[in-house]
């Protein structure tokens, strides 16, 4: 992986790593169906991990502590069932003005500041997550179809 690709992810915001990953796809001549489906799927994924990068408050989908953003851990919560975790695991952050979930220790988790889950909410209701309740599933055809972006980002990356 390109070190300027490290960089980008250290240090640069949504609409930049997207642009990147834009530009990426267009060089590789992907297809349209692909295109239209990393774009959101990046930022949505972006859209709470740069906020938690900023507030020094990365975790793996593990929940371990991870000091930068990097493209394998944006890759690590490319998985679906993953970035729904991450999204109940924010709301309830958010709710308790505290991040939860995870194992960073009391006093940074004590730090958390509420992130805005608009982009990430509205993106997983279109592929029908529910985002009132947990324990639902959502349809596997919409897992596969994101295992798919996820391996169009891997390859770009």
């Amino acid at each position: 992986m390109k070190s300027e690709t490290y960089e980008l992810f250290r240090n640069e915001s949504v609409d930049a790593i997207v642009t990147e990953i834009e530009h990426e796809l267009e060089q590789r001549n992907e297809s349209p169906f692909w295109r239209d489906k990393v774009s959101p799927f990046s930022r949505a994924i972006l859209s709470v991990l740069i906020p938690l990068r900023e507030q020094g408050l990365l975790f793996t989908p593990e929940g371990k502590k991870v000091d930068e953003l990097s493209p394998e851990l944006f890759l690590d919560w490319s998985d679906f069932l993953s970035l729904k975790t991450l999204a109940f695991t924010l709301s309830h952050s958010n709710e308790a003005k505290k991040l939860l979930r995870t194992h960073l220790d009391n006093k940074s988790c004590e730090k958390y500041e509420p992130i805005d889950l608009s982009t990430l909410g509205s993106y997983l209701s279109r592929y029908t997550v529910d985002l009132e309740n947990e324990g639902l599933d959502f349809p596997i055809a919409n897992y596969n179809l994101h295992q798919g972006v996820s391996n169009v980002i891997k390859s770009l990356l």
